[in-house]
């Protein structure tokens, strides 16, 4: 249940917190702040105001975005981990996100080579398929000369 409700709250502060509003509100903050250090002759108090208001919002948010980033991040690999195990992909790249990162690094190599053999192939068969059209054409076209 607690862990619902900090789920419910941390994604409702995570999204009023991106939007811009609370950008605009935080300027005027910071405006209202500026304008109000003369009246308070820029004194160790009015600059630890904003010092310490800003402190306090920014380690609470710090916390709140790493939740929603872990779970959108788990939510999206499940996501792809279940269309690689229903599609013709290799399931041995499921879970690979809990591999080091050398070891995600030799996936990513080896993808990229087979992705870069998979491009010379079509490119290939793509140059026998026009070769083999050209020479039709070219018939055709002296049969009607």
């Amino acid at each position: 249940m607690s862990g619902k409700l900090f789920t419910r709250i941390a994604n409702e502060i995570a999204f009023a917190a991106g939007k811009p509003i609370a950008f605009i509100l935080c300027c005027l903050i910071v405006v209202v702040w500026g304008i109000s250090g003369p009246i308070f002759g820029f004194s160790d108090t009015w600059q630890l105001i904003i010092n310490t208001g800003t402190t306090i919002i920014t380690f609470l948010m710090v916390f709140l975005i790493q939740n929603t980033q872990n779970r959108d991040g788990i939510a999206i690999q499940a996501k792809l981990d279940e269309l690689v195990r229903v599609s013709e992909a290799k399931n041995t790249f499921i879970g690979i996100e809990h591999l080091t990162e050398e070891e995600v690094e030799k996936f990513r190599k080896q993808c990229e080579a087979a992705a870069k053999k998979a491009d010379k192939e079509l490119a290939q068969r793509a140059a026998k398929k026009t070769q083999r059209v050209s020479p039709s054409r070219t018939s055709r076209a002296k049969a009607r000369a």
